[in-house]
């Protein structure tokens, strides 16, 4: 659920369901029928890189619940730590962290009322962006459509999928452009007081937000920051954190040339309302 950029979501079915059969260890397993059987659960699903049908032995076990309503966890109580629905914010909603033989699990849990909610905005082309623990430039509320997108259903019923709206791939890339200049101001104003960490975080914030405009504009769902750059095409653009100058000067123009690359490879900003500039 919460890992990589998905395939293109542009049209179709994209989420598979238990027919396309998993292999997954005994502990896993079990732990997927008891959150299948919790109160108030709806389905349970494979998300993140196993999700998408990259199989890496080291990768975690992702499994997300969809529920309505009131959802109890007693049953997760004694298999880890765990962390009751608005824990994590409005978007990421809570979960827990389980260790089940020698498999790390992550359960994420998702109200299907919610996921409606921002999934309707995301038809009309609104969305907003949450601040987010491990994320530079935030956690865009569409980010419960591309899980639904891509994941694996293993127990349950769903709801279909949402294909990229046309709505979205023209509403998003500009909004997030004017966050990429932003942030791009914000890093020259740290540059020139030779603040070497500001300007360099504003610098990658911008990068993270040209990336979303541009898999925005590609109309392809994603999940999170993890592969973003290069599932955009920016990893070129890495190489400029490979020096960093700490004089002022130098500073504000090595933040001007990651601008003007920045320039080049998207398009303009367009200043969305005062509401939208979150």
């Amino acid at each position: 659920m919460n890992d990589s950029p998905s395939r293109a979501a542009t049209g179709g079915h994209a989420s598979r369901s238990a027919a396309d059969r998993i292999e997954m260890p005994q502990p896993v397993s079990e732990i997927v029928d008891i959150l299948a059987d919790m109160p108030g659960a709806v389905a349970v699903v494979l998300g993140g890189s196993r999700g998408l049908g990259r199989i890496d032995a080291a990768s975690d076990w992702d499994l997300g619940v969809y529920y309505r309503g009131a959802l109890d966890l007693t049953a997760l109580g004694t298999r880890g730590v765990v962390y009751p629905p608005g824990s994590w914010g409005r978007v990421m909603n809570g979960g827990a962290w389980l260790r089940c033989g020698d498999a790390k699990v992550d359960v994420l849990l998702r109200d299907l009322d919610v996921v409606a909610q921002w999934s309707e905005r995301a038809r009309r082309g609104e969305y907003e962006v949450d601040a987010l623990l491990g994320y530079l430039a935030g956690v865009p509320t569409y980010c419960l459509c591309a899980e639904l997108a891509s994941c694996r259903r293993l127990r349950g019923e769903l709801p279909a999928p949402l294909s990229f709206p046309p709505e979205l791939a023209a509403a998003a890339p500009p909004r997030w452009r004017f966050h990429r200049s932003f942030s791009l101001d914000y890093a020259r104003m740290h540059a020139a007081r030779g603040d070497v960490a500001g300007a360099g975080g504003q610098v990658a914030k911008a990068i993270m937000e040209e990336a979303h405009a541009i898999v925005c504009q590609q109309a392809r769902w994603v999940l999170n920051e993890k592969r973003l750059i290069g599932a955009a095409g920016l990893d070129a653009l890495q190489a400029h954190f490979a020096s960093i100058p700490h004089q002022p000067a130098e500073l504000v123009r090595w933040v001007d040339a990651v601008a003007r690359e920045l320039d080049a490879r998207g398009g303009e900003p367009l200043a969305p309302p005062d509401s939208l500039a979150r």
